[in-house]
């Protein structure tokens, strides 16, 4: 399956977050070398660096009939929340796709958190990180700027990601995205320690249409979140995500991914059907136009 095949619309499942280099750490693949593999198994894959964008990548690769789309990740490194920097990466995504890019507010924000991940910075300039980047004012209120990035994204072909805005933030985040009536956001990995959502603290938070929950096996992987609570995200709540967030050489590469997430499946008791609802059918509602 190639983007010429039919795109997303005819891939058997939808990855919406794997990192590619260059990133602000060493990756497993680069963004036609992980797109190729995705290819291989039926896939789409929406690539993600946290740099900044991933758009031209993509548009390129998809020129050579890979299945794969972009993102924007803005830290301050990118731009922040510069609403040039998302429109830069939106035109350089490109039409062809038929997706939305995905906007990735900061993951560099400065909370204490201690990753399990071994890392090794991508560039010098990075072995002290990047300056770090909230949606919240000291006061613990959206920023002013965040709010009209939200604003202008109305009006863009993008979804909206919270990053690793912390608990308090995605509760301001999707209230002010109801608000406005912001066409799509997705809750980035909710079950990390930087955001520290539960299953049952989702089921109070997703009940508008336009709120998507992502689920990372990365952060099972990791051991941040118990097998109980991906069950129960899996199995209960509506509009999930399944994404791997994976691509880097520690950890498991793509085929070793889908075989063990079958496994996860099997043993949560997924129905076929919300197997396909969480890798392919709520993914693509999520990115469609």
């Amino acid at each position: 399956m190639t983007a010429a095949d039919g795109g997303a619309r005819t891939a058997r499942f939808i990855d919406v977050h794997y990192h590619c280099g260059p990133d602000a750490y060493v990756r497993r693949r680069t963004a036609t070398t992980a797109a190729a593999a995705y290819a291989e198994h039926g896939g789409w894959v929406v690539l993600k660096n946290h740099l900044g964008s991933t758009a031209a990548q993509a548009w390129e690769a998809r020129q050579q009939g890979l299945p794969v789309s972009g993102s924007v990740v803005l830290n301050d490194l990118a731009g922040g929340f510069d609403p040039r920097a998302v429109e830069q990466a939106v035109v350089q995504h490109g039409e062809d796709s038929g997706l939305r890019l995905i906007v990735h507010l900061p993951t560099v924000t400065g909370r204490a958190h201690r990753s399990r991940l071994t890392r090794t910075p991508s560039h010098p300039l990075l072995a002290d990180g990047q300056r770090p980047l909230t949606v919240t004012d000291d006061s613990g209120r959206l920023r002013p700027d965040v709010r009209e990035l939200l604003r202008a994204a109305r009006d863009l072909p993008v979804v909206v990601s919270t990053g690793h805005a912390d608990g308090h933030e995605v509760r301001l985040l999707i209230e002010e995205a109801v608000r406005l009536d912001l066409p799509r956001l997705m809750l980035n990995q909710p079950a990390n320690p930087m955001t520290g959502l539960t299953c049952k603290d989702l089921a109070d938070l997703v009940g508008a249409e336009q709120v998507f929950t992502e689920q990372t096996a990365l952060t099972h992987l990791l051991g941040y979140q118990p097998w109980s609570d991906l069950a129960d995200v899996l199995t209960l709540l509506p509009r999930v995500v399944y994404s791997s967030d994976l691509g880097q050489p520690s950890q498991p590469d793509i085929t070793d991914w889908l075989t063990r997430s079958a496994e996860w499946f099997d043993r949560a008791g997924l129905t076929p059907r919300r197997v396909r609802e969480i890798t392919r059918d709520a993914p693509l509602a999520m990115l469609s136009l």
